[in-house]
């Protein structure tokens, strides 16, 4: 049993091509369950003072306040910890990852429960995942010296557990038009 947790982080839910490479990996892959986390219709709050100071209190002694601005979180992190393998759609905008994409990224990290600092530097929590990321582009090429999206999202991955990850161009992916 695979579970694929499905990110799709373009603006355009229609005709978008970082949504469409991730459909054909998901198809490929024919997951016995998806999660889908779509953050065009289901937008990111951006962090703020609250749940900056809220993800440094101990679980027992957090107020009410706290735990519920730490709850959409706490539901982000559950999915990644359900799924085997994330695949996410990102087209790069100006160069770098959607807003939407960096609220989900801000919103997963969170130290004592994805990463953890220790004596030898942080280590990341969220283990035993593989990730495949679709970029889509047009005109900023994977890993160009300007494209602060692909090495970004990277090592937001590797720093919460997630090694095992594979980066496709999303067009790559599509079937070509005849």
């Amino acid at each position: 049993m695979t579970t694929v947790l499905h990110i799709a982080s373009s603006g355009i839910t229609d005709g978008s091509v970082s949504r469409a490479a991730t459909a054909q990996i998901i198809a490929d892959l024919s997951p016995t369950k998806i999660i889908t986390r779509d953050l065009a219709i289901t937008p990111m709050p951006q962090v703020n003072s609250q749940w900056i100071n809220a993800r440094l209190v101990p679980a027992e002694d957090r107020s009410v306040a706290d735990t519920a601005s730490l709850a959409l979180s706490d539901i982000l992190i559950a999915e990644i910890e359900a799924a085997d393998i994330v695949v996410i759609g990102m087209p790069i905008y100006n160069f770098g990852m959607p807003a939407a994409l960096k609220a989900w990224v801000d919103l997963i990290a969170r130290p004592g429960v994805t990463f953890s600092y220790t004596e030898n530097g942080p280590i990341g929590l969220i283990n035993g995942k593989k990730a495949i990321v679709a970029v889509a582009s047009g005109g900023t090429p994977i890993d160009a010296p300007f494209d602060f999206a692909t090495p970004h999202l990277r090592q937001v991955l590797r720093f919460v557990g997630i090694d095992d990850i594979t980066v496709h161009v999303a067009k790559d992916l599509l079937p070509v038009a005849a």
